[in-house]
C-alpha cells in the first residue's frame, strides 16, 4: 500500500483541482449544473483515482486507476478548451491550466510505464 500524498503527481492534481474550483466560481450561474459541474467532476476524478489506486493490491490494479485518471485529464483538457471558446475563462488562464494538465498527463504516463516494467 502506497501513501498517495507522497506522490508528486497526486499533489499536482490536488492543486489543479483547487485552481479549477476557484476559476469556475465566476462562470455563469446557468452553468452550475452543466459545465461547472462537469469540469469540477473531471478535475476531482484525477487525484481521487490516484488515491484509490494506491491501496490496490497489485501494480496492475494501480495502473488501471491511473489510466482512469489519465482519461479524466483528457476530459478536463477539452472542457477547459470549451470554456475558453465560450469566453468563460481568459486565454492566459487556459494556457496555464492546459500546461498543468499536460504535465500531469506526462507524469501519469511515466508512472504507468514504471508500474508495467
Amino acid at each position: 500500500m502506497k501513501d498517495f500524498r507522497k506522490l508528486k503527481v497526486w499533489e499536482k492534481a490536488h492543486q489543479l483541482t483547487f485552481k479549477i474550483y476557484t476559476i469556475t466560481e465566476v462562470f455563469p450561474r446557468e452553468e452550475l449544473y452543466g459545465l461547472i459541474s462537469q469540469i469540477r467532476r473531471a478535475s476531482v476524478s484525477i487525484p481521487t483515482n490516484i488515491a484509490e489506486g494506491c491501496v490496490r493490491s497489485s501494480d496492475a490494479d494501480f495502473a488501471r486507476f491511473l489510466y482512469i485518471a489519465l482519461g479524466s485529464t483528457s476530459e478536463l483538457e477539452y472542457l477547459i478548451l470549451l470554456s475558453k471558446d465560450l469566453k468563460f475563462i481568459k486565454s492566459e488562464f487556459y494556457i496555464e491550466l492546459n500546461n498543468e494538465i499536460n504535465e500531469i498527463k506526462k507524469m501519469l504516463i511515466t508512472l504507468i510505464q514504471k508500474l508495467k516494467a
